[in-house]
Protein backbone atom coordinates (compact mmCIF):
# COMPACT_ATOMS: atom_id res chain seq x y z
CA UNK A 1 0.00 0.00 0.00
CA UNK A 2 1.45 3.67 -1.03
CA UNK A 3 2.59 5.30 2.43
CA UNK A 4 0.89 8.43 2.06
CA UNK A 5 -2.18 6.50 1.25
CA UNK A 6 -1.88 4.82 4.42
CA UNK A 7 -1.43 7.89 5.98
CA UNK A 8 -4.16 9.44 5.06
CA UNK A 9 -5.95 6.55 5.65
CA UNK A 10 -4.77 6.48 9.33
CA UNK A 11 -5.49 10.38 9.57
CA UNK A 12 -8.81 9.73 8.59
CA UNK A 13 -9.38 6.72 11.70
CA UNK A 14 -8.43 9.08 13.99
CA UNK A 15 -9.95 12.23 13.22
CA UNK A 16 -13.50 9.95 13.21
CA UNK A 17 -12.68 8.10 15.97
CA UNK A 18 -12.22 11.75 18.16
CA UNK A 19 -15.80 12.32 16.40
CA UNK A 20 -17.51 9.49 17.80
CA UNK A 21 -19.24 10.14 21.23
CA UNK A 22 -18.48 8.20 23.76
CA UNK A 23 -20.88 7.25 26.22
CA UNK A 24 -20.05 5.92 29.82
CA UNK A 25 -22.68 3.22 30.61
CA UNK A 26 -23.83 3.57 34.46
CA UNK A 27 -25.11 -0.01 35.62
CA UNK A 28 -26.96 -0.05 39.04
CA UNK A 29 -29.93 -2.04 40.25
CA UNK A 30 -33.56 -1.81 40.03
CA UNK A 31 -35.80 -2.40 42.25
CA UNK A 32 -38.96 -4.28 41.87
CA UNK A 33 -41.43 -1.15 42.49
CA UNK A 34 -39.91 0.33 39.46
CA UNK A 35 -40.49 -1.99 37.68
CA UNK A 36 -43.48 -2.58 38.36
CA UNK A 37 -44.73 1.05 38.42
CA UNK A 38 -43.45 1.66 34.78
CA UNK A 39 -45.40 -1.57 33.43
CA UNK A 40 -48.29 -0.15 35.35
CA UNK A 41 -48.11 3.09 33.51
CA UNK A 42 -47.81 1.59 30.64
CA UNK A 43 -50.88 -0.70 30.84
CA UNK A 44 -52.89 2.18 32.06
CA UNK A 45 -51.13 4.04 28.71
CA UNK A 46 -52.52 1.40 26.78
CA UNK A 47 -55.70 1.28 28.02
CA UNK A 48 -56.40 4.51 27.71
CA UNK A 49 -55.22 4.66 24.15
CA UNK A 50 -57.69 1.73 22.87
CA UNK A 51 -60.22 4.01 24.53
CA UNK A 52 -59.07 7.18 22.49
CA UNK A 53 -60.07 5.14 19.24
CA UNK A 54 -62.88 5.88 17.54
CA UNK A 55 -64.89 3.32 16.48
CA UNK A 56 -64.20 1.83 20.85
CA UNK A 57 -65.49 5.38 21.25
CA UNK A 58 -68.51 4.90 19.46
CA UNK A 59 -69.42 1.52 20.78
CA UNK A 60 -69.18 2.80 24.22
CA UNK A 61 -71.85 5.88 22.97
CA UNK A 62 -73.93 3.59 21.10
CA UNK A 63 -73.87 1.24 24.62
CA UNK A 64 -74.75 4.18 26.52
CA UNK A 65 -71.23 4.68 28.38
CA UNK A 66 -69.38 8.22 28.04
CA UNK A 67 -65.83 7.86 27.05
CA UNK A 68 -64.59 10.63 29.18
CA UNK A 69 -66.11 9.00 31.85
CA UNK A 70 -64.71 5.98 31.39
CA UNK A 71 -61.26 6.90 31.41
CA UNK A 72 -62.08 8.84 34.63
CA UNK A 73 -63.06 4.79 35.78
CA UNK A 74 -60.20 3.54 34.33
CA UNK A 75 -57.85 6.09 36.07
CA UNK A 76 -59.17 5.27 39.21
CA UNK A 77 -58.31 1.52 38.72
CA UNK A 78 -55.88 -0.35 40.75
CA UNK A 79 -52.71 -1.76 38.93
CA UNK A 80 -53.83 -4.98 38.77
CA UNK A 81 -57.25 -3.98 37.66
CA UNK A 82 -55.72 -1.91 34.72
CA UNK A 83 -52.89 -4.72 34.17
CA UNK A 84 -55.90 -7.51 33.83
CA UNK A 85 -57.69 -5.43 31.05
CA UNK A 86 -54.48 -4.89 29.26
CA UNK A 87 -53.97 -8.59 29.02
CA UNK A 88 -57.89 -9.02 28.30
CA UNK A 89 -57.25 -6.28 25.21
CA UNK A 90 -53.81 -7.60 24.11
CA UNK A 91 -55.07 -11.28 23.74
CA UNK A 92 -57.82 -10.19 21.06
CA UNK A 93 -56.66 -11.56 17.66
CA UNK A 94 -54.68 -9.52 15.28
CA UNK A 95 -56.20 -7.66 12.18
CA UNK A 96 -58.57 -4.75 13.66
CA UNK A 97 -61.64 -4.31 15.63
CA UNK A 98 -64.46 -5.21 12.86
CA UNK A 99 -67.46 -6.52 14.10
CA UNK A 100 -67.16 -9.09 16.97
CA UNK A 101 -63.60 -7.80 17.96
CA UNK A 102 -65.14 -4.37 18.32
CA UNK A 103 -67.48 -5.63 20.12
CA UNK A 104 -66.13 -7.69 22.27
CA UNK A 105 -63.57 -4.79 23.77
CA UNK A 106 -66.22 -2.59 24.65
CA UNK A 107 -67.35 -5.38 26.67
CA UNK A 108 -64.77 -6.01 28.50
CA UNK A 109 -64.17 -2.62 28.88
CA UNK A 110 -67.45 -1.76 30.29
CA UNK A 111 -67.14 -5.00 32.22
CA UNK A 112 -64.05 -3.43 34.14
CA UNK A 113 -65.83 -0.10 34.54
CA UNK A 114 -68.82 -2.19 36.00
CA UNK A 115 -66.54 -4.28 38.41
CA UNK A 116 -64.24 -1.10 39.30
CA UNK A 117 -67.62 1.22 40.49
CA UNK A 118 -69.53 -1.96 41.95
CA UNK A 119 -66.26 -2.32 44.59
CA UNK A 120 -65.56 1.19 45.04
CA UNK A 121 -68.99 1.78 46.44
CA UNK A 122 -69.31 -0.97 48.67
Amino acid sequence: MDPLLRNMLCRLLIALMVWTPFQMANAAMVGTDQVVASTAQQDRAHVLAVLERGEVAGNLQMYGLDPVQAKERVNAMTDEEVGALARNIDALPAGGLHGAGAVLVVLIIAGAIWWAVTRYNR
